[in-house]
């Protein structure tokens, strides 16, 4: 049975969830979001301000596939209600970031900046020049954009410098030693 699937899915004030063929559709104030659903391996019911996610079998498949449908769901309607925050610092000597029209420059050691084109959906802002904040409605392409930004220069273990999550913890080694 599993742990994540068997809860419903409460859907917040504002956000009108619909069911057509086999896309479950999440309309909010901030956007619309849509999940293709697996039809032979679950089954969602829409009742009023709750979606239920069931299986259709007792095979693995069909019992992975529960939890993993419901977790979506339950992101598309925090999404599009609320939205999704990743925020991340820059550590390093002139290590910083500028937001400039829909680019975000990013100066991190190398000999030139490097220009990140901010994709539609998201939104970059700069509150210092070394934080950096990722908002926006779908989870997964908020985690994706930090995630890209994060390997222009990922954090290094001795010093700590580069891009790092702000919630992250970097397991710093000894240098050598004299």
């Amino acid at each position: 049975m599993s742990r994540v699937g068997k809860y419903p899915v409460s859907v917040p004030a504002g956000v009108t969830v619909s069911l057509n063929g086999g896309v479950v559709t999440a309309k909010g104030k901030l956007g619309e979001l849509s999940l293709p659903l697996v039809t032979d391996a679950v089954e969602v019911e829409i009742n009023g301000s709750e979606v239920a996610v069931k299986p259709l079998g007792s095979d693995r498949r069909s019992r992975t596939l529960w939890g993993t449908t419901r977790s979506l769901i339950n992101g598309m309607c925090v999404g599009v209600s609320t939205g999704f925050t990743k925020s991340m610092e820059i550590n390093g000597t002139g290590y910083r970031a500028t937001v400039q029209g829909s680019d975000l420059v990013l100066s991190l050691g190398y000999s030139h900046e490097i220009r990140y084109k901010v994709p539609a959906g998201i939104k970059i802002t700069c509150e210092r020049p070394t934080a950096i904040k990722v908002e926006g409605y779908d989870k997964q392409r908020v985690g994706q954009v930090a995630a890209e930004i994060r390997a222009f220069r990922g954090p290094e273990p001795y010093k700590g410098k580069g891009v790092r999550y702000t919630d992250e913890i970097i397991l710093r080694k000894e240098g050598k030693k004299k």
